[in-house]
């Protein structure tokens, strides 16, 4: 047996596979459940209701599915490009750290500019960061896995620092968190009395652009004959380097732009526990998404109504949350499956 190439995939065929991906995650998700002596049946019913079932479950999806929503677009606009950026992580907590240190009164700006200021320049420093492991490869071939992964656990600690330092809140008793930002720095809520914030809708109007990007654009164009053929592209005269360069910038942008949100819409400080995993679930995102920009914002609602469903179920059914993380770990596998059968038949010799 062997892997033969398809060159034009029908749409059924890109259709097909992924489809069967999410059912047989449903499928193994209930035999799980039954194996932790639940109704399988009882728990999809309610996670879907603890996800979906009422206005403000449904909101808590949107919300949980914000930062998700950046990051993943951060990882398909990279990996579209064959560019591995699994530092979306680093990146988020850059965009949460420039939101901090501008939005506690540093800047005498008027309050109408301030948060599209400190957006900017969250965005600045995410590419910025981002930009170092693309000129490593790019200059002197260096593996972006490596530097990007290294640098989530680098920035970390420097986030760390910082927070056990300088920018550690003296009101806090104690806390390793920063100061809060002034109300002229906080994004507002688009529901009142609930959690949901105007991040979520940059966060589609963020999707939106990168998909106008991708498919209108020449940069669009180059990112995606990189990705498909980086000699071939070069030898059609694309500047294949700087190609790399300007999707880093892009990709790192958008995952700092997860940052700022979740600080200014949500958190309203700096702690070390801001993302509970947004920049590696941002992976899983991009490829249940199929590098889609539009995907993107499906996927992210996906994954973030199994996280606020299961909470939910978790405590009705008296079944472990980890089930959700299961999920999330079965689903990319099998995505990860479904995307090679999209692109190659098997072929009995």
């Amino acid at each position: 047996m062997r892997l033969e190439p398809v060159n034009n995939p029908s749409f059924g065929r890109k259709l097909v596979p992924p489809a069967l991906a999410l059912s047989a995650t449903i499928v193994i998700a209930s035999l799980l459940a039954m194996i932790a002596g639940a109704n399988p049946f009882s728990v999809l019913g309610l996670i879907i209701k603890g996800a979906f079932g009422s206005k403000f479950a449904l909101l808590e999806t949107l919300n949980r599915a914000t930062p998700l929503i950046f990051t993943g677009l951060a990882v398909a606009v990279a990996f579209r490009a064959k560019f591995w950026n699994i530092g979306a992580e680093a990146q988020l907590y850059a965009g949460a750290l420039i939101t901090v240190l501008l939005g506690t009164g540093a800047l005498a700006w008027p309050s109408g500019l301030i948060l599209p200021v400190i957006a900017l320049i969250a965005v600045f420093a995410g590419a910025i960061l981002l930009l170092v492991p693309a000129l490593l490869k790019t200059r002197f071939g260096v593996d972006e896995v490596v530097t990007t992964l290294l640098f989530n656990f680098i920035f970390l600690l420097f986030i760390s620092m910082l927070l056990e330092g300088p920018l550690k809140d003296p009101m806090g008793m104690g806390w390793p968190k920063s100061a809060r930002l002034i109300p002229e720095a906080r994004l507002p809520r688009i529901v009142d009395g609930l959690r949901l914030h105007w991040g979520f809708a940059l966060a589609i109007i963020s999707a939106l652009c990168v998909w106008l990007i991708q498919t209108r654009s020449t940069l669009g164009y180059e990112m995606r004959a990189v990705g498909l053929n980086k000699q071939a592209a070069g030898f059609a005269g694309i500047p294949v380097n700087l190609v790399l360069v300007k999707t880093a910038l892009l990709s790192g942008g958008l995952a700092a732009l997860g940052g700022f949100s979740e600080v200014a819409g949500l958190k309203g400080s700096l702690t070390l526990d801001l993302s509970p995993g947004f920049g590696y679930t941002g992976i899983i995102v991009a490829m249940l998404a199929l590098l889609n920009p539009l995907g993107v914002v499906i996927a992210a609602l996906f994954v973030a109504g199994i996280f606020v469903g299961a909470d939910s179920m978790s405590r009705a059914a008296d079944v472990p949350t980890y089930l959700a993380d299961i999920m999330q770990a079965i689903s990319l596998l099998l995505m990860v499956l479904a995307i090679m059968l999209t692109r190659f038949r098997v072929v009995r010799d």
